[in-house]
Formats: structure tokens, C-alpha cells, sequence
């Protein structure tokens, strides 16, 4: 009976000992004093922080996922809206637009559309000959330095030392003419002796430039054997681009000493003639036939761009077909050059104060805003594909257009339809649909930005404050008390005294219409 009373005793007591253990451990992990990590793994309260955590984690990463779609609808629409506040806050260089960009979520239908052209390169007949030369007839280029008025030899300039008279004379057409065109005699851009010999065979040319290390070649596509076989790929290159393509692609050297990436064939000029980079890659752009004597006909492609038509349907497209010698694509947004000149400022493409100076020069001599009167479609192309037939009169506008370069700022879309107003009539060009450009080539960005300090000035205070650090510029003159004028390698009808009163000229209003900018 003891020994029965005694287990009794003894159980209870055992009981209670676990139901106090228990309660000890409900109150120190609800007072705090046990955390989760301590508890058992199929603990209750442990699963269910487990649960709430992975919930938590869940709910954040989507509200991440959907403040980032957010932001990416956002950009799309403002880089897509008519209305200007939204689309002066779309950043058409950032690394977003140019993912959605060729993910074709930011172009617009109406860019691009079907160009007619032929089914096959093997068809195209080319024409036999050369298109006649009816108005110039000869063309002579200037190639020795000026002197001055004390009989000393000017320094040597690529573009020469071109006065006002000379450059007014210029636009005057006669059988011969002989004009400045680049390549004054130890002004720089001098190809080495083994791309000289290369270049004398080639007819056909697709012409393309990288530098100051922007870029790097673009294999084109859809090229046919034919055109293979025909024509010379043509990359024109500095000593910086070079080096920069070397680290960055693979460059093969062939026993002649041509250096090669893919079809692209490697030209080098030595000794750049200019210190900005924007007005050196004007060089191969504009004088492609003074570059490459020998060629026919060339078809020029900017640096950043892929060709993705085959250039002998191009040629029969844009030249051939229609009998034309030159032909370039109307711009997207604008029509007139003062347009262009205001986007060009809005964007910071070049110093604001030179720009007006440069548009009042040509709206003194009498170039009027574009209108649908004026006989041509526009008077502003996208000058990143040129097609051309070497004739005496498609090299003379190219002579007359880098003049222009090499006098005012290297922004050539200002230029081109100034040259096209002083030549008239006589200048027949054929500028295609702004759709059809867009459909020729795939467009890249650059490898990093233009990083020109004459390109973000604002006003003429700004500009002389900052002079002495733009590279640009070489040094200073004290002509007069008011005029502070200077020797540059371009630019040199903005440094020089205008034989005109520029005070009294009103440039055009401009009326945004677009967003470009």
C-alpha cells in the first residue's frame, strides 16, 4: 500500500515539473528571451516565421519587379509623347533606350518601311560608262598653301586658308573649276604607302569611318558574292581608333600589310587635320572621292552603323534606277537648317553662340527657312548614308559642303542645304524617304560619349572664359579693342571679320514641332 501511495505521489509531481517546464518556455519565448533559431526545427512558431519571412521576400521582389516595369513604361512614353515637358525627360543615349530600342519597342512604325528594291544582286545590270559631265566639266583642286600680304607662307591647313572672296567665287559655276577641297600640301590626313596601292583598284566602294576610338567595325549583312567581289569595304580610322579596335576585336594582317577586321578593310590617315573628332570624321564622309580618286561610285555608312542591304541593289535603288549621281535621305524631324540649328543647340552639339553666328552668315546671304514652295523636299538630310557617282558636279558639291565644314562648325546637316541653295538648278539630287533610311542599317550605339568642351558652350562669355582649355583652339590674337579673334585648324569663317553687318540680322523663329532634342 505504501509503495502504490509513493508512485502516486511521484507522478504528480512529474506532471506538474512538465507542465511548469512548459509554461517556462511559453513565457520566455513570448517574452522574447528564446528566439526562432533556438526552437526545434518542426516547432510551431519556428514554421511560421519560416512562412512569414519567404511571404515578406516574395511581396518585396515583386513590388522591385513592378516599380522597375514602371519605370521602363514611363521612359517608353515619354521618349513616345507629343507633349515636350515628357519628352525633354527621355535620354535617347541611355543604356534602357537603346535596349528597348532594338528590342523595337521604341521606334515608331512610320521610320521604317519597304524599300523597292530588286530581287536579287545578281540581276542589277550596271551601267556601262560614265554619267557626262554637262555644266563643270573639269575640276582642279587647290593643293598649295596661300601667302600672306608680308609674302610669308601661311601655316599649312587641311582645308586652306579660303578667304571670302575665293569662297563666293566658288559657288559660281563654269566648265572648269578650281576650288579648295582638302588636302592641302602637309596639312595631315596622309594614308600609309600600302593603303595607297590598295585603293587605286577600287571602283565600287562602301566607305566608313571610326574615330577617336567611338566605335568599332560592323560586320554588314545580306551581302551578295557579287558584291563581295566588286566592291572595296573601306574603314577610314586615326591612330587612336586603331589602337582602341586592336584591344577590342581581332585585326588580321595579310602579307601586303593590310590590316583587316572581317570585310572591312582598314585605312589609317596619319597626322589628324583637325583636333576635334567630329570634324576629322567629316574627312571620309564628304570627300570620299579625294580620299579614294580611283572610285565610280562609293556609298558612305557612319561608323556606328551595320549595313544590312546589299550596296549594289543600293546602288540600283538610289542611283541607277532614276538616273541620279547623289542621293541622301530627308531627315526625320526637320525641314529647315534653322530647325536643325536649334536642335543642334538644344542638344549640346556644338557652342551655341557659333551656331548663330553660322546660321546669321547664311541668312544674311539671303537662305531662307524651308517651305513646300521651295523645290526641293528639304533642306536638312540624314547625312549618315550618302550614295554618290563621282561626276565633276557630285564632286564639286562635295568640295563645296566640307568647305563649308572646315569654314563654320563640322555640324554638316547646317550646310548642306545652304550649298544646295547657292548652286540652284544645276545641282540635281535625289532625297529619298526618311522610312526607307531607317530600313537600310541596323543603328549601334557609341562605345562612349563625345567629351568636346566646345560643345557645351552656352554664351560668348562662357566661351572665352573656357578658351584657353579647348583644344580646339591653338592661340590668341588681339585684332582690336572689341574683337578678339583667333587661328584655329576649323572654323575659320567664324574667327574672321564677316565682310557684312551681321548686328542687324533676325534669325527665323523656330517652332518646335518635334521632340528631336
Amino acid at each position: 500500500m505504501d509503495s502504490e501511495l509513493q508512485r502516486s505521489f511521484s507522478s504528480r509531481i512529474n506532471r506538474r515539473g512538465e507542465r511548469n517546464i512548459q509554461n517556462l518556455h511559453a513565457r520566455d519565448v513570448e517574452g522574447g528571451f528564446v528566439s526562432p533559431e533556438k526552437l526545434p526545427s518542426d516547432h510551431p512558431m519556428k514554421i511560421v516565421w519560416k512562412k512569414g519571412f519567404i511571404r515578406l521576400f516574395l511581396v518585396g521582389g515583386i513590388l522591385w519587379m513592378l516599380l522597375i516595369l514602371t519605370a521602363s513604361l514611363l521612359h517608353v512614353w515619354s521618349c513616345r509623347s507629343s507633349i515636350t515637358f515628357f519628352s525633354a525627360i527621355c535620354n535617347k543615349e541611355s543604356k534602357v533606350f537603346t535596349i528597348l530600342d532594338s528590342m523595337g519597342i521604341m521606334a515608331k512604325a512610320q521610320h521604317r518601311c519597304s524599300i523597292p528594291l530588286m530581287d536579287e544582286a545578281d540581276k542589277v545590270v550596271i551601267p556601262k560608262g560614265r554619267t557626262p559631265d554637262e555644266i563643270v566639266k573639269r575640276l582642279v583642286y587647290i593643293t598649295e598653301a596661300e601667302y600672306s600680304i608680308n609674302g610669308s607662307q601661311k601655316s599649312p591647313l587641311f582645308g586652306g586658308h579660303q578667304n571670302w572672296t575665293q569662297r563666293e567665287e566658288s559657288f559660281k559655276l563654269k566648265p572648269t573649276m578650281k576650288v579648295h577641297c582638302g588636302f592641302m600640301r602637309n596639312g595631315g590626313a596622309e594614308m600609309v604607302p600600302a593603303d595607297i596601292k590598295y585603293v587605286k583598284k577600287c571602283r565600287f566602294v562602301v566607305a566608313s569611318g571610326i574615330f577617336d576610338g567611338y566605335d568599332v567595325p560592323r560586320q554588314p549583312s545580306n551581302i551578295s558574292v557579287r558584291s563581295k567581289d566588286l566592291f572595296c569595304f573601306l574603314m577610314v580610322v586615326d591612330e587612336i581608333s586603331m589602337q582602341f579596335i586592336r584591344e577590342n576585336v581581332t585585326v588580321e594582317e595579310d602579307n601586303d600589310g593590310g590590316k583587316w577586321v572581317g570585310i572591312w578593310r582598314l585605312v589609317l590617315l596619319k597626322y589628324p587635320p583637325y583636333d576635334e573628332p567630329r570634324r576629322n570624321g567629316k574627312v571620309p564622309k564628304i570627300l570620299t572621292h579625294r580620299l579614294f580618286p580611283q572610285a565610280q561610285y562609293s556609298i558612305w555608312i557612319d561608323g556606328k552603323m551595320e549595313l544590312i542591304v546589299d550596296p549594289l541593289l543600293i546602288l540600283e535603288r538610289y542611283l541607277w534606277r532614276g538616273k541620279h549621281s547623289f542621293a541622301i535621305a530627308q531627315h526625320k524631324h526637320h525641314h529647315s537648317i534653322y530647325e536643325e540649328a536649334d536642335a543642334n543647340k538644344r542638344r549640346k552639339r556644338y557652342a551655341r553662340p557659333l551656331i548663330d553666328l553660322h546660321m546669321k552668315i547664311y541668312r544674311y546671304e539671303g537662305m531662307e527657312p524651308w517651305s513646300p514652295e521651295k523645290k526641293t523636299v528639304s533642306d536638312v538630310p540624314e547625312g549618315a548614308i550618302i550614295i554618290r557617282e563621282h561626276t565633276a558636279m557630285s564632286n564639286l558639291f562635295s568640295c563645296l559642303w566640307f568647305n563649308e565644314v572646315h569654314m563654320f562648325t563640322p555640324r554638316d546637316q547646317l550646310s548642306f542645304g545652304y550649298v544646295v541653295y547657292r548652286l540652284g538648278d544645276s545641282f540635281k539630287f535625289f532625297m529619298f524617304p526618311n522610312c526607307e533610311y531607317y530600313s537600310l542599317f541596323i543603328l549601334h550605339p557609341h562605345t562612349r560619349e563625345h567629351s568636346s568642351l566646345i560643345e557645351w558652350v552656352k554664351d560668348w562669355d562662357q566661351l572665352k572664359g573656357n578658351m584657353s582649355n579647348m583644344k580646339e583652339y591653338k592661340q590668341w590674337k588681339q585684332r582690336n579693342a572689341s574683337t578678339s579673334l583667333i587661328e584655329t585648324r576649323g572654323g575659320l569663317g567664324l574667327w574672321t571679320p564677316y565682310p557684312g553687318n551681321l548686328d542687324s540680322v533676325v534669325l527665323p523663329t523656330v517652332v518646335r514641332s518635334s521632340k528631336a532634342g
